[in-house]
């Protein structure tokens, strides 16, 4: 593993003797079986990354899965590879159904999360088995504040509320210090959405108290390492006092603890997800939800002629077809990612469903022939101007952070907005490594470049970010 800060842009990843490149490879949304992620992972590591932060249940075991395949070309010594457990979904759903482990949380339908040791035994050897190592640098509990939200959901939390989630933290780390000994895991931590959380929060997840925690069961406990959110918005780690007074990264630095920040151009914010990227595809795109009933006219027609020339259902087993399906769906589509989404799970599917399906029964029919070819033409321009429609309303959301970030000190205006929010956070004293969602290769290069940001005086800008009366 990379215990040799050789390469000087390599940052020790806290007291664990392991030194990162500040960017993280981030595999939330990547599986095994897409060779534009492959391709991705091993762009990323070529450029001399060396952090893979996966998960038991990014894309149900998959995203695991491929970070074993691209490991397999690089010698294992130069790559960390954080992985976590907690949730339980898919596969896992599959197996808590089959047994009873103690202590699990049943946050929602399809959403159950547990971090009792006797759940974290199946996890481990499951993602072991499917990165095929022997052993995980780094194991973290993946938002075990499920827990605390849960309760608070149900009514106001107590005090024993809160004895009982950092018992249960404790409970979790007495099992992972006999991985350590094991030698299946070489340290450990936490991955909680919830650490930058004003202290008066009550579901807060303390940086402090979970130190404490481990100490309690060890006097040098392989606790190491801390995950959270951190982008412009979303900065409690940065700028809330929640950890005796110190903030996460002031904690963290004083106490020798590696600090990982995930979601840096996804940002919450009053509800609603915001992408800190540029959107130029859309900039000047002219159409406006009022066109989208006459922009859909065409294929609405085209698929009539189909129904009454071959008396077959359409898409939607009724007269509705493709463009009665995306009249309903495209009111309801925010933004590129919610489409991405919509477009992967309830559009593609059923179309090629469809569309094999009466393609074998009219092999051969000159009239299928050519109505398919002409329908499957209309669907990429089709599908390019509601993309360019989102892009245009996305765009007008990243010229007003972009116009936050100059007001606030950051007055690097000709760089991408991506690189702007990227290289604040790489700038910010106490934190170890920027995980990055980089599915695509366009995605690695443009997050490498973020590294030529220097010498901001990065707290500074984000507290007059938030300074800022919008």
């Amino acid at each position: 593993m990379p215990s040799n800060p050789s390469d000087g842009c390599l940052r020790p990843l806290g007291a664990s003797g392991l030194y990162c490149h500040p960017l993280g490879f981030g595999c939330y949304r990547i599986a095994e079986g897409q060779p534009e992620h492959q391709a991705a992972l091993h762009a990323y590591l070529d450029r001399g990354g060396n952090l893979l932060d996966t998960s038991a249940n990014y894309a149900d075991g998959l995203s695991e899965v491929l970070v074993g395949r691209v490991l397999k070309n690089y010698p294992r010594r130069k790559v960390i590879v954080v992985t976590k457990g907690g949730y339980i979904q898919g596969q896992n759903m599959d197996l808590a159904k089959g047994r009873s482990f103690p202590e699990v949380v049943k946050y929602g339908e399809g959403l159950w999360h547990c971090i009792h040791p006797e759940f974290l035994d199946t996890q481990i050897p499951l993602s072991l088995e499917r990165m095929q190592l022997d052993r995980i640098d780094v194991y973290l509990l993946h938002n075990p504040e499920y827990f605390l939200n849960d309760q608070a959901q149900k009514g106001k939390l107590e005090t024993h509320d809160v004895e009982e989630f950092y018992r249960r933290i404790r409970q979790a780390f007495a099992y992972l210090e006999t991985q350590v000994q094991a030698g299946t895991i070489e340290w450990y931590g936490i991955s909680s959405n919830n650490f930058g959380l004003p202290g008066s929060d009550s579901t807060m997840t303390s940086v402090s108290r979970c130190l404490e925690e481990a100490r309690r069961i060890s006097s040098a406990p392989r606790f190491r390492v801390v995950q959270l959110p951190m982008n412009v918005y979303e900065c409690g780690g940065a700028l809330e006092g929640n950890n005796n007074g110190k903030t996460v990264l002031e904690f963290c630095k004083a106490q020798g603890l590696g600090v990982l920040v995930n979601r840096p151009l996804n940002a919450s914010h009053r509800h609603q997800l915001l992408r800190l990227v540029d959107f130029a595809f859309g900039r000047d795109n002219p159409i406006s939800p009022k066109n989208w009933p006459d922009l859909l006219k065409p294929l609405h027609q085209v698929e009539q002629e189909l129904a009454q020339e071959l008396k077959i259902p359409l898409l939607d087993g009724g007269s509705g077809g493709l463009a009665g399906l995306l009249t309903q769906v495209i009111p309801q589509v925010d933004s590129m990612e919610h489409w991405e989404s919509v477009l992967d799970r309830f559009v593609i599917p059923p179309i090629r469903h469809w569309l094999g399906t009466f393609r074998s029964r009219f092999q051969d029919n000159p009239i299928w022939e050519h109505w398919e070819e002409e329908f499957v033409g209309q669907l990429s321009p089709l599908f390019q101007k509601l993309e360019g429609y989102l892009l245009s309303r996305q765009q007008v959301q990243s010229d007003h952070v972009r116009n936050r970030l100059d007001a606030a000190g950051f007055r690097a205006s000709s760089l991408p907005l991506s690189q702007k929010a990227l290289g604040l956070l790489l700038n910010l004293d106490g934190i170890s490594c920027v995980l990055n969602g980089m599915r695509r290769v366009s995605y690695v290069d443009d997050a490498f470049q973020a590294l030529a940001v220097k010498e901001l005086k990065a707290r500074q800008i984000l507290a007059n970010f938030h300074d800022q009366h919008y």
